[in-house]
């Protein structure tokens, strides 16, 4: 009779899980007021929309900085679904990039046929046109077909003529995420991470980078599967998101689009990088070679390898970078993220390959005195954390129910 009752009461809370995480209307409660009136006045306006109050809110997953939601609303029979996106910002990222050069980026980018159109602004987000197309996930990232796609289009973007400064920005970024990441740790992150002295890692990086004549271009910065979108009829991809998009050294975006094949944000540990799918040697060769060529004209071997040298180095300044940014969004960010141990595996990244990538002695002096030290200090401090839990079903469930399945 226990057994009988215990599976009941299994599956009363199984059903419960289940209109929690299927009910839509609890997610129309997630959009704030002003969102929800230019949605009804958007749709308002639309002939074949039956009921522009009924509002179809899905969560899409995988974002780490805001929360993204595709509305859906029902359209007379026969006729395609009308559907928005809409982009809430997170807590504190504005300590990342200035929301106002973000739009202006966004609109230039529409304007010129590169990415989605934007249909509204509220105080804390913006409404975009939602692309018939699908994400990609993280295999994609690895099928030669696609990868081709994402050379050619990264090229076209680099390319894009954007108005005002075309300064390189790593360098300024890198320094000021620093400052930040400083200011909200506490003396123990502060330790840990060598946050003390990472200032002079990023200027021998800088050193170390800006030796050559480098190709400048208007760059992403943030290439991960889910900023690009595949329409599979017309066979061609879209980049999308461009919060960190400005001007910087093509091959760092290049660097930054091959360390994000390590990563795949839609497991139940999306913080967890695997660094063994790094693209090889022939991969990284494939694309280059397909991003030199995209304009028209071939890329002799030496362009290829001159490039193919860069984005190697390249690859440290994205772990620097990244790294900064999982310790400020640690302190800043609400989102269900493993910040921390997300930057701890990027710094780990970059003190053992910084030795791989750099000879010389005087790039080889780190923060703790040595890349080993380094690299052991923030290995010890690696606590054996859970995987993340919706912190919805936390509240309402209690922990108990999900400790069988760590």
């Amino acid at each position: 009779m226990g057994e009988a009752e215990d599976l009941v009461k299994t599956k009363e809370v199984a059903t419960q899980i289940s209109n929690v995480i299927n009910d839509k209307e609890n997610y129309l409660d997630c959009l704030p007021d002003e969102a929800k009136e230019i949605l009804k006045s958007l749709a308002s306006k639309w002939e074949n929309v039956l009921d522009p109050n009924a509002l179809e809110v899905i969560p899409l997953k995988g974002a780490m900085t805001n929360e993204v939601f595709q509305i859906k609303w029902q359209t007379i029979e026969g006729e395609m679904s009308r559907k928005v996106l809409v982009r809430i910002y997170g807590e504190g990222t504005d300590i990342f990039f200035d929301r106002a050069n973000e739009i202006r980026t966004f609109a230039f980018i529409s304007k010129n046929g590169q990415g989605p159109r934007l249909l509204g602004r509220f105080p804390h987000g913006r409404l975009e046109e939602f692309i018939r197309a699908r994400t990609l996930s993280a295999p994609d990232m690895r099928d030669p077909s696609i990868s081709a796609l994402i050379a050619s289009k990264m090229k076209e973007f680099h390319d894009l003529d954007m108005p005002g400064s075309k300064n390189v920005n790593l360098w300024d970024r890198l320094r000021n995420w620093l400052n930040e990441a400083r200011r909200l740790s506490s003396p123990d992150e502060v330790e840990t991470f060598h946050l003390e002295t990472m200032d002079k890692e990023i200027s021998l990086l800088e050193k170390e980078l800006s030796e050559t004549r480098q190709r400048i271009g208007f760059c992403h910065n943030d290439l991960q599967y889910g900023n690009i979108m595949l329409d599979e009829v017309t066979n061609s991809v879209t980049i999308i998101d461009y919060e960190y998009a400005s001007y910087n050294p093509v091959a760092y975006d290049i660097a930054n689009h091959f360390s994000e094949m390590a990563a795949n944000y839609h497991t139940e540990t999306p913080h967890v990088l695997d660094f063994s799918k790094y693209p090889d040697l022939e991969e990284r060769q494939r694309f280059v070679q397909t991003y030199l060529s995209s304009s028209g004209e071939q890329a002799s071997d030496s362009e290829v390898q001159q490039l193919l040298d860069e984005v190697e180095k390249y690859t440290l300044a994205s772990h620097l970078l990244w790294g900064l940014w999982g310790i400020i969004s640690e302190h800043v960010n609400k989102i269900d993220f493993d910040y921390e141990e997300y930057a701890k595996q990027r710094f780990q990244e970059y003190w053992s390959r910084k030795s791989d990538l750099f000879s010389n002695d005087e790039s080889n002096v780190t923060a703790g005195g040595n890349g080993e030290k380094a690299l052991a200090s923030i290995a010890n401090e690696k606590s054996e954390k859970s995987p993340p839990i919706s912190k919805k079903l936390k509240k309402l469930f209690g922990l108990s129910l999900f400790r069988s399945k760590q």
